[in-house]
């Protein structure tokens, strides 16, 4: 890969040199030996040949060596395995399920809480076999009752009735995801209701820091923290400045491995929890994360937000003075709330909205986090339960169905480079999956897939960004072949595998994907 790099780097700036102007020469040499050297640095990085996570560009850089450069930009490696779970799901369980709320304001009793039944083995497994590969469970909301018998407050389950207040959610919960071999993270919000400190930055900051704290060392390895920007009580004079630099020094000292999401630098917030992501949705964006007034001042430059739709064209990337590896997360609920009401036991998702939700997010590059609500009981409702188990059968049906005869071979793609794959005969195919190579950067801006059908190549289905996965469904096919033509890239592209499968039918769902959704949280992201 050094070789690779460092090979491809020179034959460009070689090419560029000599197609430029002659009295621009100096200027030329200078960025271009900048450009050289940079590369060769990424190329001597320890573990890794490209741009790790982050590269700010100097002033001295052209629009096009910033794209150029912008195609080095890998993930980490705790991101890269994040990326490869795919379904993760969200645990909104507490004191609201007893309450029927969606936010409680931190005057609930303690003793409201006592589920009846509870079983994490059954949230777990249910998870498990709907193809679920880490849990992220609500350790504390903006209610601030925390599932853990913390030492910070009273207001926790050591308080409730549940086990005689001797019960711990967050362990059980953890425990079960290590009997099942399932990953586990916490959500711990940053506003609290409760906390008689909140408003006063420096006292709250220590209080977070310390409920952080005890997540983060009593229970084991935690993959995902996931932090969003919930911030309220400003009408009765409680104005909180987060401490996000001492929060995030907690979680890498702690747990180095597990990937701080939405307010972190690792992983972002896709903008909207209707479970839709881009169709162009591109890893490396200038988009930073709001941690500081410099950052936010930035992105104001860029007039971009989690919520925009473009995040990563070439047009973004040329005004930009820092990119980063930055994947996006699509958070839905299966259910109208977040957490459990019984009156929803009947709206839950169908199953054709929930194959709906997983192509416009595992299929569209980002990482789909499903929240399933446990009810009083302590349990998944068996509504729930049922839908679970219909998508990971369907998804399982569908995608481990392979119809190509030769997807896996990886391959380079310059811009208009093609591949021909055959297809097993007398086989349907519907649905065709492309993923690049993140290890080696995301590149592809624009390809076709086509059919060889009635001795004639049609075209089945287009797109822009591929990524670490992109999925497209068009109408049944009976091609004897299948050719992919990466139309534009930004360098070679690495294409690491293509598949074609057939998805059956399902009833068409009627719920409009963009509107008569919930959005419970939708001030939650700041």
């Amino acid at each position: 890969m050094f070789i690779e790099v460092c090979h491809t780097s020179g034959i460009w700036l070689q090419d560029y040199l000599s197609s430029s102007n002659l009295s621009l020469m100096k200027k030329i040499i200078v960025s271009g030996l900048w450009l050289f050297f940079l590369l060769l640095s990424a190329c001597n990085q320890r573990a890794n040949t490209y741009f790790e996570k982050k590269l700010t560009y100097p002033d001295i850089l052209t629009s096009d060596q910033k794209v150029k450069l912008a195609a080095y930009v890998i993930p980490t490696q705790q991101q890269y395995e994040w990326q490869q779970l795919e379904l993760t799901a969200f645990i909104h369980f507490g004191i609201n399920t007893f309450t029927g709320r969606e936010w409680g304001d931190g005057s609930e009793s303690p003793t409201l809480f006592n589920p009846t039944d509870f079983d994490a083995d059954q949230w777990i497994s249910s998870l498990q076999e709907a193809g679920f590969k880490m849990i992220i469970l609500t350790a504390k909301h903006h209610d601030g009752f925390c599932l853990w018998p913390t030492r910070t407050t009273t207001h926790s389950v050591a308080s409730s009735p549940w086990h005689n207040g001797q019960g711990d959610v967050v362990r059980a919960v953890k425990e079960a995801c290590d009997r099942h071999e399932m990953k586990f993270g916490i959500y711990l919000s940053p506003w609290d209701r409760n906390a008689e400190s909140y408003g006063d930055s420096p006292r709250y900051n220590a209080f977070f820091t310390e409920q952080l704290t005890e997540l983060l060392t009593n229970y084991g390895d935690v993959h995902e923290v996931w932090l969003d920007g919930a911030n309220g009580e400003e009408s009765d004079g409680k104005v909180q400045e987060y401490d996000w630099a001492r929060f995030y020094h907690v979680i890498d000292s702690l747990q180095p491995n597990a990937v701080k999401a939405i307010m972190g630098d690792d992983v972002r917030w896709v903008g909207n929890e209707n479970g839709v992501g881009r169709e162009t949705e591109w890893s490396v964006t200038p988009l930073q994360p709001g941690i500081s007034e410099a950052t936010a001042i930035e992105n104001k430059r860029l007039n971009i937000s989690p919520t925009a739709d473009d995040l990563g064209s070439q047009d973004i990337i040329e005004q930009s003075q820092t990119i980063y590896w930055y994947p996006s997360q699509v958070n839905v609920s299966i259910r109208p709330g977040w957490f459990y009401h019984p009156e929803e036991d009947h709206q839950v998702k169908t199953l054709a909205r929930l194959v709906d939700i997983y192509f416009q997010s595992v299929g569209m590059n980002s990482v789909l986090l499903l929240n399933v609500p446990p009810d009083t009981r302590g349990r998944l409702h068996e509504a729930d339960v049922e839908q679970l188990r219909q998508f990971g059968t369907y998804i399982g049906n569908t995608f481990d169905n392979e119809k190509l005869i030769d997807g896996d071979i990886p391959w380079k793609a310059r811009s208009g480079a093609s591949r021909e794959y055959n297809i097993i005969p007398d086989e349907s195919i519907n649905t065709v999956m492309l993923q690049e190579d993140i290890r080696k950067g995301q590149r592809v801006e624009k390809f076709i897939v086509e059919g060889f059908i009635d001795n004639k190549w049609v075209k089945l289905t287009e797109g822009t960004t591929i990524g670490y996965k992109r999925l497209l469904r068009f109408d049944n096919t009976s091609s004897s072949r299948l050719r992919v033509t990466i139309n534009e890239t930004r360098d070679i592209a690495n294409i690491h595998k293509v598949g074609a499968y057939f998805a059956s039918a399902l009833e068409a769902e009627t719920e409009d994907l963009h509107g008569n959704e919930t959005n419970l949280n939708s001030n939650q992201i700041k």
